[in-house]
């Protein structure tokens, strides 16, 4: 029996955190329609960023996939200048990040040094 990955289970988080990510950018396209409405470019900016995020899911179990991530929260955060309120969401699900990568760290961290409880070395 082999010993299962932790670094799977971030994978899964990561993931999970892009949908709910991408349906609350979604969500933002109901201020926008409020102000200049859905078929507008910041409507297409929203929904853009939304289908990004849908798609970055399938990429972050590469090497590469995290710093897709990480780019779509500098945009999102960039946003704040067209959209604030999807800059602000940005910036909570920046945190979010943060601290998922530290977490991360820390895991990766640990299962070098072999003090990782509950997974046999």
């Amino acid at each position: 029996m082999t010993a299962p990955d932790p670094m799977k289970g971030f994978r899964g988080v990561m993931s999970a955190v892009l949908i709910l990510e991408a349906i609350v950018v979604l969500l933002a396209l109901l201020v926008v329609a409020k102000a200049d409405g859905v078929v507008s470019w910041e409507g297409w900016l929203v929904g853009g960023l939304a289908l990004l995020m849908i798609l970055a899911c399938g990429v972050v179990g590469r090497p590469w996939g995290i710093w897709v991530a990480l780019g779509l929260q500098g945009a999102m955060i960039l946003c704040f200048f067209i959209v604030p309120a999807l800059g602000a969401v940005g910036i909570l699900f920046g945190l979010a990040w943060a601290w998922m990568l530290w977490a991360r760290n820390d895991v990766a961290k640990r299962m070098a040094e072999g003090n990782l409880g509950g997974v046999d070395s």
